[in-house]
């Protein structure tokens, strides 16, 4: 049995940041923050949590930004409630964090399933988003797209993950030895990413039962809705082609999630669109290549800032 102190050890690792609380849309949600100015919230992916964006919080804090990582609901810190992994509850908990972090409007920036409720919580509700930047993840209405043709390959790990409780029990056996590789899979061959204080962190952080399940379920929904009510209201409600600047970051060697799909995404982006595509990154390009994922953030960051001013 974990301990709450257990608990905290694991998630609120020491830096320059600040742990804080969040209660948003009925429940509580883990953050790691730094820094003033305009808000922009970080989304993690899978199998992460809010440590992942710890090369890039204080580089944004120090460009004049108030940076706040977020553990998503089930991960880290963040409540693990039974329910509430469909998409429409992931862009009410973005959203609903925004306000609860006393702003209206933010940048999102997100990576993987973090950038999966990103792009929702744009597309269904764009009053509460200035901005998005997205990476290794392509529009949910692409990826959407694409499964419904059957092709799960080069998809992420949406097919493996679909069988009840064995996912789950391969996540935390071994002390967590499948997070690592997933990790070291997902990423560039020869990748220094990631090292032993990543493997460590990540495969602790993953046997805080239930986050393997938890963490599992977002993927779950996706499949389980293709054919059903709920997802073809999702598909309708993000339908739309976005309005706000969008950057798109894809690292050219991720065998987790295709650079082809993600590229495909550029059809539901009516405004700004940029897009990076890093040669030597896999499919965590924040931690793989942490300086240019920061550089190519602050220098569109700073175009935002211009836009509003």
């Amino acid at each position: 049995m974990i301990t709450n102190d257990a608990h905290r050890q694991t998630v609120e690792i020491p830096g320059p940041w600040t742990h804080r609380t969040v209660a948003a849309n009925g429940a509580q949600f883990h953050a790691a923050e730094m820094g003033h100015g305009p808000l922009v919230l970080l989304l993690h992916g899978f199998p992460e949590f809010w440590w992942a964006w710890r090369h890039q919080l204080p580089a944004l804090a120090a460009a004049g930004w108030r940076a706040v990582a977020l553990d998503l609901r089930g991960a880290g810190g963040s409540d693990k409630t039974p329910r509430g992994y469909d998409a429409f509850t992931f862009a009410a908990d973005i959203t609903g964090a925004i306000l609860s972090l006393g702003e209206r409007r933010a940048v999102l920036v997100g990576h993987g399933w973090g950038a999966y409720g990103a792009w929702t919580a744009a597309a269904m509700r764009p009053a509460h988003v200035d901005a998005l930047a997205v990476l290794s993840m392509p529009h949910p209405l692409v990826l959407r797209r694409h499964l419904l043709r059957g092709r799960f390959r080069h998809s992420g790990s949406l097919a493996w993950v679909q069988t009840p409780m064995a996912p789950e029990r391969r996540l935390i056996a071994d002390d967590g030895a499948h997070v690592e590789t997933l990790l070291r899979r997902w990423s560039a061959p020869g990748s220094a990413f990631p090292d032993d204080e990543a493997s460590r962190h990540y495969r602790a952080a993953m046997q805080l039962w239930p986050a393997p399940h938890c963490a599992l379920e977002y993927q779950r929904w996706l499949v389980r809705s293709l054919f059903r009510g709920d997802g073809r209201r999702f598909a309708k409600r993000v339908q739309d082609p976005l309005t706000m600047p969008v950057l798109q970051v894809h690292g050219v060697q991720d065998s987790n999630m295709d650079l082809d799909l993600a590229a495909a995404s550029r059809e539901m982006v009516a405004g700004e669109y940029h897009w990076l595509s890093l040669e030597s990154a896999g499919h965590f390009p924040h931690e793989e290549t942490p300086d240019a994922v920061t550089d190519a953030l602050l220098d569109w960051l700073v175009k935002q800032r211009d836009r509003h001013d």
